[in-house]
């Protein structure tokens, strides 16, 4: 039944019928799916517990001044913590990529100046002097930046690439992993922690054919259809999925959901393949042509 759904819904989006091919999970130059760096770190989970004491001490002291900078120091930190997770995540998409550009706002950075106000403002809430509360500011924002780092500042792996087709790869690349969060999100409403999986390890295979397409944004002519058409298909496919599932439970509809799930990443896997020996078909030409230059030389 959800076949009909998946296979005919992608068939009529990028035309023709969807392939049947031997499943696969293997890419080569895979990098770790996102849901590797959601992985708690200790002194992040610290910095969300921590704004609460500042809470606590506000409600205690009946002064206003006092409610107000015990508020404020609960809020900045708190500020803090959010803005430094999210540049963490930055940081592992930065760093999964090989071609990439630095992130356009400094979180990390800006989480550390958040923090340093943030225990600023507690000091002056427990009546320190205020050359003690800046320094405890300075102090706070410097132990940070050194518990959680900078931000990225510079490009890489983009030296001698077109910068035009370099925007339009990332455009197109954003898009996509717009396309995979929707799909991780509605299938997290079917509450079946195996489809989650499942949709996960597409994303891994999804995610491959990215990183060959960023580092040689000549082949996103060749790719443009993966990135764009193939995972509309699969998103719209999974979110009617988890409607008639999340009433129905209905088992055929969940093995249909799954062998799609393998077609995508059997075809995935298979353009990624080819687009690695298709630059590995040109280096090849030039290393004979140079050699063939260096014989007529010699």
């Amino acid at each position: 039944m959800f076949r009909g759904w998946g296979a005919d819904l992608m068939a009529q989006r990028f035309g023709g019928k969807y392939s049947n091919v031997a499943k696969t999970s293997t890419v080569v130059g895979a990098v770790p799916a996102p849901a590797v760096l959601e992985q708690p770190i200790p002194r992040l989970r610290l910095m969300f517990g921590l704004p609460y004491l500042y809470l606590l001490s506000a409600f205690f002291n009946r002064a206003p001044d006092k409610l107000l900078l015990g508020l404020g120091a609960f809020a900045a930190m708190t500020a803090a913590a959010f803005i430094t997770r999210e540049g963490l995540r930055a940081q592992a998409a930065y760093d999964a990529r090989p071609v990439a550009r630095p992130p356009k706002l400094p979180r990390k950075l800006l989480g550390a100046l958040l923090m340093g106000a943030g225990i600023g403002l507690g000091a002056a809430l427990a009546g320190q002097p205020q050359l003690y509360t800046a320094a405890l500011a300075v102090l706070g924002a410097g132990l940070h930046l050194a518990a959680f780092g900078f931000d990225p500042m510079r490009a890489k792996g983009i030296e001698g690439i077109d910068q035009h087709q370099s925007d339009r790869v990332a455009r197109v690349v954003d898009e996509a992993e717009a396309m995979l969060a929707a799909m991780a999100d509605a299938i997290a409403g079917a509450g079946d922690r195996a489809l989650m999986v499942r949709v996960e390890t597409f994303a891994h295979t999804a995610r491959a054919l990215f990183r060959t397409v960023e580092a040689d944004p000549g082949d996103l002519t060749a790719a443009r259809k993966y990135l764009t058409v193939y995972l509309m298909g699969a998103r719209d496919a999974t979110i009617k999925f988890v409607q008639h599932y999340g009433q129905t439970r209905d088992a055929a509809a969940r093995h249909e959901y799954e062998t799609l799930l393998r077609d995508l990443e059997t075809t995935f896997a298979a353009r990624s393949q080819a687009l690695i020996g298709q630059g590995r078909t040109g280096l090849d030409i030039e290393i004979q042509v140079l050699r063939e230059r260096l014989k007529l030389e010699t």
